[in-house]
């Protein structure tokens, strides 16, 4: 392995280990480790799923994610410790989910298409999120807080950016913008992915685009087809 190879493995054990410290314990930097540790939030992203907070238990985590149940122990101190790392996880992985997508947005309207496309798609691999989300008000509300104040946060950057590059109207404020289209995703997700177990039909995409573009005043030619 070269050494800009080496560079970008340990940045990327360091990410992880800082990630990892949000639950009591360093994450591993050993692949089999890192493995385990994955076997070990997977488990307990379907255990709160089905479960949730209250119900759930170690055993059951461990049971499902095939390990010892003193393996977990060894990452995680106790059933809130999993489930602080499991949102985090969760956010992060979201995040990058998005992130990746709309690299290939070449307009702002566009960029926001294949976000919320993006969410769809994330949430439609992962229909726990949102009864996990939201059980995290109650288990640590700070956690829950960070979930929602993170992925705004990345959203209002791209959309000051936007705004600076005249494809967004002057004068919205950027945060308070990213939450009105967060609210709209969400519960758009919550109508179609989770209720229905598909993504939104053209119809919706089309009605939330327009709102986006009449909105936003976003620059371009119509929304109608883009779905």
């Amino acid at each position: 392995m070269n050494r800009a190879a080496n560079r970008a493995a340990s940045r990327a054990a360091n990410r992880a280990a800082s990630r990892g410290a949000t639950a009591g314990r360093p994450a591993p930097v050993t692949a089999r480790g890192q493995a385990t540790r994955r076997r070990l939030l997977d488990a307990a992203e379907a255990v709160f799923g089905e479960l949730g907070y209250e119900r759930a238990s170690i055993g059951e985590v461990t049971r499902l994610a095939g390990v010892a149940q003193g393996t977990f122990y060894l990452y995680f101190p106790d059933k809130k410790a999993v489930f602080v790392e499991l949102v985090e996880d969760l956010g992060h992985r979201l995040r990058r989910h998005i992130a990746d997508a709309v690299r290939a947005g070449t307009g702002r309207l566009e960029v926001e298409r294949l976000g919320f496309e993006a969410f769809f798609g994330f949430i439609g691999q992962h229909r726990d999120l949102y009864r996990i989300v939201r059980q995290a008000e109650f288990v640590d509300e700070q956690v829950y807080r960070r979930y929602y104040r993170r992925l705004a946060d990345g959203y209002a950057r791209g959309l000051a950016r936007a705004a600076a590059g005249g494809e967004v109207a002057a004068g919205l404020d950027p945060e308070s913008l990213a939450y009105c289209l967060m609210g709209m995703g969400d519960f758009l997700g919550m109508r179609w992915v989770l209720w229905e177990g598909r993504p939104p039909p053209p119809h919706a995409i089309e009605a939330l685009l327009t709102l986006v573009r009449q909105g936003m005043a976003v620059p371009g030619p119509p929304v109608g087809g883009t779905g």
